[in-house]
């Protein structure tokens, strides 16, 4: 007869805590080159072991970037000045949206997510059994949740933006970047306002995204500033924006949404202008290879952001267990197309900026992201074109719906 595990053994609230450290533990010494684990660990250790950003108290990170200042006023990047001059036109202001818009979280002709985001099924099989109005507030949980840590994230653009602007070696870098400072605090506007007067709750931020800002802010390399939130956070947050878009039918937040996408696109393909040749021919090898491992290291814990422990904790602690619940989300349709969608738009950027060589691709391999590599990258990419293509895809998936 098998004997019980340890963890099995232990009451819920402590074995789940054992296995948020076994997982963080795991998240770091999976991290070979030390460069990367200096960069992480302290962030990591902030995080995922003493959560806080859970401590609902205000988080003091100690800059430490140069300022870079130019007296001269260069016109030095055309494809920048271009991304400034179309950041003006496209400015908006949030009060214009339709908040009028009378928003019930719960009315199922309305749907925030669609009904098979979750799978019922899967949450079956584990014991679990929620009736029609519990699994329309489980529903509300979910969209509440990706929608606080949209809003936590736009927090770290925002203050990331602003260092950037600081950091960017480019003059046309500068007054680009001082108009995504705008479009970010915007951003914030916008998905608060949407949580407190729509769905009237607010989720703490997640450990893996506050390890990622947190380092990022910490950081005092221009390179890497851009590198980690133009590249990386703004790249899957485009994604996740463009997936969330397609799936609602809630009016309000598919405008929100698509005004959100319209800036985002701009953001990344900033990222992509900076880096690219910065990269290739400003950095050595060494260097190079370091923010080649940085970012596949910051990709698996995008990667693991989207585990919502946090809707675990509020409505299943004590009824499965957290490996239970990690599968359970892991193996959703909704958070799978979530995966796919924020991963097409990250890894073919990291390739246009020199960061997907053949030494790092069979790690992307193995982690089950190589049908990414061929994508289009954010240069390649406007907020006008990512909208066709996502009401496209969402008439063809209600045409497919309507004929069967």
């Amino acid at each position: 007869m098998a004997r019980p595990s340890l963890s099995a053994a232990l009451p819920p609230r402590l074995s789940g805590q054992l296995d948020a450290w076994k997982e963080a533990a795991q998240v770091l010494t999976q991290v070979h080159d030390p460069k990367v684990l200096r960069a992480l660990g302290p962030s990591g250790v902030r995080g995922l072991l003493l959560h806080r950003g859970h401590q609902g108290v205000p988080t003091h990170v100690q800059a430490r970037h140069k300022a870079h200042f130019d007296w001269s006023y260069p016109h030095d990047q055309p494809e920048m000045a271009d991304l400034y001059r179309r950041a003006k036109a496209g400015q908006w202001d949030g009060d214009d949206l339709p908040w009028q818009t009378d928003v019930d979280p719960l009315n199922p002709e309305v749907p925030l997510l669609p009904e098979d985001f979750v799978d019922m099924g899967a949450m079956t099989a584990l014991g679990i059994h929620l009736d029609e109005r519990e699994w329309r507030r489980f529903g509300h949980s979910i969209a509440a949740w990706m929608l606080s840590q949209f809003l936590h994230g736009e927090q770290g653009a925002l203050f990331a933006a602003a260092q950037v602007t600081e950091a960017v070696q480019f003059f046309d870098g500068k007054l680009y970047g001082a108009t995504q400072v705008v479009d970010e605090a915007r951003h914030v506007e916008v998905f608060l306002r949407y949580l407190e007067s729509k769905m009237e709750r607010l989720y703490r931020v997640n450990d893996n995204l506050f390890v990622i800002i947190d380092s990022l802010m910490a950081d005092g390399r221009w390179d890497m500033k851009f590198l980690g939130m133009q590249i990386m956070v703004e790249g899957l947050a485009l994604g996740a924006f463009g997936t969330m878009y397609k799936v609602t039918r809630e009016p309000l937040l598919r405008a929100l949404l698509a005004n959100v996408i319209q800036d985002e696109a701009r953001h990344v393909h900033y990222g992509v202008v900076a880096l690219r040749d910065h990269f290739r021919l400003e950095l050595s090898e060494a260097e190079r290879r370091e923010r080649e491992d940085w970012a596949f290291e910051v990709s698996l814990l995008m990667r693991n952001r989207f585990m919502a422990y946090e809707v675990y904790e509020e409505w299943f602690e004590g009824r499965m267990s957290r490996a239970q619940w990690r599968g359970f989300i892991q193996q959703s349709p909704g958070m799978e197309q979530f995966r796919t969608v924020m991963f097409s738009r990250l890894v073919p950027n990291l390739r246009e900026i020199g960061l997907l060589t053949d030494r790092i691709k069979p790690a992307y391999e193995q982690a089950g992201l190589a049908r990414y590599f061929d994508g289009q990258a954010a240069d390649r990419l406007t907020g006008d074109g990512m909208l066709a293509e996502l009401d496209r895809q969402r008439a063809q998936e209600v045409e497919g719906v309507a004929t069967l």
